[in-house]
């Protein structure tokens, strides 16, 4: 799976967002998220899979950390499109200041 699709479900977001804060066992995604135990599981399978949560295993229990890694080929390609938007508000900020 690839960032793109992983990060397209807003269920994922919310887990990545989550995730941003620290370290979180699954209990506590499935208690924070308010879904079934297998609705949360499908998700991070999914996260897993496009490289963007990892897991540590401490018996019976099952952590899930963010790995931002794969989150710089998103940047890579939003860049472009920052710059034009940015060019784009640049000249709105101009344009307002020339009308005071």
């Amino acid at each position: 799976m690839s960032t793109f699709t992983a990060i397209a479900d807003p269920i994922r977001r919310d887990i990545l967002a989550l995730l941003r804060e620290g370290e979180q066992p699954a209990g506590a995604l499935v208690e924070t998220l308010d879904l079934p135990q297998p609705n949360v599981s499908k998700h991070l399978k999914a996260l897993r899979a496009a490289g963007l949560v990892r897991i540590r295993i401490d018996g019976p229990r099952r952590f899930y950390s963010l790995d931002p890694a794969p989150l710089a080929e998103l940047d890579d390609w939003l860049a472009p499109y920052r710059a034009f938007w940015s060019a784009k508000l640049d000249a709105l900020g101009d344009h307002l200041n020339r009308s005071d």
